[in-house]
């Protein structure tokens, strides 16, 4: 076994990383980075290796989460970030669709370029604090008020987890519109095929030949394998 799995290691030419919990857990302070990790996304540019960061985050533009990044040691650029914000625009677009957003404040710049008036559908993200009551049954109102309901959720995780503990993700509150409204969601982001398909087009290497490391058994290592990939999970981030 040692040989073979020598034989497919060798093979690899790029890496999918997952962010929150592999490279860093966020928090309110702006997050603390995971020992290693800086050093790790170096060695692997050294090593030739193609790198594209795979990530559900959805409480930032990718211009302001990479800067944060960078802050944190990273030597990352936008165009290493594959993020389910910039994909919900181009379905939208496509579709001709008009989103009433539900998504953390400092992610609505993402969808400057996107009509909202009169909105055909509902775009969810993590919108942490914005998850209240009011906000969740504007939402609802608008869906059950649709002949054919559209719900788009930027990710379906459940939890995440930050310095402070352990937090509700997008998933927990994709299901409860799911369930009152009868319609089933539309995921952009993990584990969507789609999107990690997206990913490697980015990243310009085969499903074959590269790995997906994450700290999501569902999303990063589940998602990925379902598109041809293999995957690690790492022990760090919500890892149990």
């Amino acid at each position: 076994t040692a040989m073979a799995s020598c034989s497919w290691a060798r093979a690899v030419r790029g890496l999918l990383l997952d962010v929150s919990g592999v490279l860093y857990d966020s928090g309110a302070d702006g997050g603390v980075p995971i020992a290693g990790s800086a050093e790790a996304v170096r060695r692997i540019k050294a090593s030739g290796l193609k790198l594209q960061l795979c990530t559900n985050e959805t409480q930032a533009t990718r211009e302001n989460f990479v800067r944060k990044l960078r802050a944190l040691g990273f030597d990352i650029s936008v165009a290493e970030v594959t993020a389910p914000a910039p994909a919900a625009c181009r379905l939208l677009r496509e579709r001709g669709l008009r989103p009433h957003l539900l998504v953390h404040d400092d992610l609505i710049p993402e969808f400057a370029e996107v009509d909202k008036t009169n909105p055909n559908c509902v775009v969810l993200g993590d919108a942490a604090e914005n998850f209240t009551y009011a906000n969740l049954n504007e939402a609802f109102r608008l869906l059950i008020g649709m002949e054919k309901p559209v719900l788009i959720s930027l990710g379906k995780g459940r939890y995440y987890k930050e310095t402070d503990g352990l937090k509700l993700d997008v998933g927990a509150y994709m299901k409860a519109l799911e369930y009152a409204c009868d319609v089933q969601a539309e995921v952009v982001g993990k584990p969507a095929k789609k999107f990690f398909e997206s990913a490697l087009a980015e990243l310009g290497v085969p499903a074959e030949q590269a790995i997906m490391i994450g700290d999501d058994i569902v999303s990063d290592v589940g998602g990925a394998q379902q598109c041809g990939m293999r995957a690690l999970q790492v022990r760090t981030g919500k890892y149990r």
